[in-house]
C-alpha cells in the first residue's frame, strides 16, 4: 500500500479503532509492556502508536515518544495523554520509514501491529535500528505468514483483500531476519491458536 491509501484507511479507523481492535491487540501489547525491564530515564519509541491505547502501560519514569503517520489517529491518541495525564508521552506525526531523530537515540523500539502495514517493511526496520542505541531492545507484535503450506498459500490469496482494509496477511518472519538482519532473541504467542507473535530482538548494528 502506499502512504496516501494507508493514510485515507486509518483516517476512517480513526473514532472507532479502539472498539474493533483493542480487544485483540491490547493483551498481546501488555503483555509486551509488563514483560520489559525498563529503567527510570529510558527513552522508548513507540512506531504506530495509532490511538495510544497501549500508552497508560508505560511507567512514567520512563520518556515514552509515541508516533504514527495518521493525524486522526493521533488526535485519539492525545486526548488520552491529557485525560489521564500521561505527562511522560510525547506524540508525533511521522513516517515509520523516514524517522526525525538522530542514530542511536531510543533504549526501546515497540513496533505492534504495524510491520505489515507498512509499503517497506525492510526500510521501517532499518530506520528502526538506526535509531535504536546499540543493544538496544526491539519488540515487534504482528501477524506473520504461517509456516505451514497450506496456511501460507491461503494467506497469499487472501493478502490483496486484507491491504483493502490496512494490512498485509503474507509477510513471513523470516523475510525480516534475512533481508532485514534482526537478531530474534524470543519469540511466541498467547496460546496455541494466536495470530500474532511477539518478538523480542537486540539491536546488532
Amino acid at each position: 500500500m502506499e502512504e496516501t491509501e494507508i493514510k485515507r484507511i486509518y483516517a476512517t479507523y480513526s473514532r472507532i479503532y479502539d472498539f474493533i481492535f483493542k480487544r485483540w491487540f491490547f493483551p498481546r501489547q501488555q503483555h509486551a509492556i509488563q514483560s520489559l525491564k525498563i529503567y527510570p530515564g529510558q527513552r522508548i519509541l513507540d512506531v504506530g502508536v495509532g490511538t495510544g491505547f497501549s500508552l497508560p502501560l508505560y511507567p512514567r519514569h520512563a520518556q515514552v515518544l509515541g508516533v504514527d503517520l495518521s493525524s486522526k489517529m493521533l488526535r485519539e491518541a492525545h486526548k488520552k495523554v491529557q485525560q489521564k495525564r500521561l505527562e511522560h508521552v510525547t506524540l508525533l506525526e511521522m513516517d515509520a520509514s523516514h524517522l526525525a531523530f538522530p542514530d542511536s537515540t531510543f533504549d526501546i523500539v515497540i513496533v505492534a501491529f504495524v510491520i505489515s502495514v507498512v509499503p517497506d517493511p525492510i526500510q521501517v526496520l532499518a530506520e528502526i535500528k538506526r535509531v535504536s542505541k546499540p543493544e538496544g531492545q526491539i519488540v515487534i507484535i504482528n501477524h506473520f505468514q504461517s509456516q505451514n503450506r497450506l496456511m501460507a498459500q491461503l494467506e497469499k490469496w487472501v493478502s490483496p483483500l486484507c491491504a483493502k482494509i490496512g494490512w498485509r496477511s503474507d509477510l513471513a518472519l523470516e523475510y525480516l531476519v534475512q533481508h532485514g538482519d534482526l537478531h530474534i532473541d524470543r519469540k511466541y504467542s498467547l496460546n496455541k491458536v494466536d495470530l500474532w507473535k511477539v518478538i523480542y530482538a537486540t539491536n546488532n548494528k
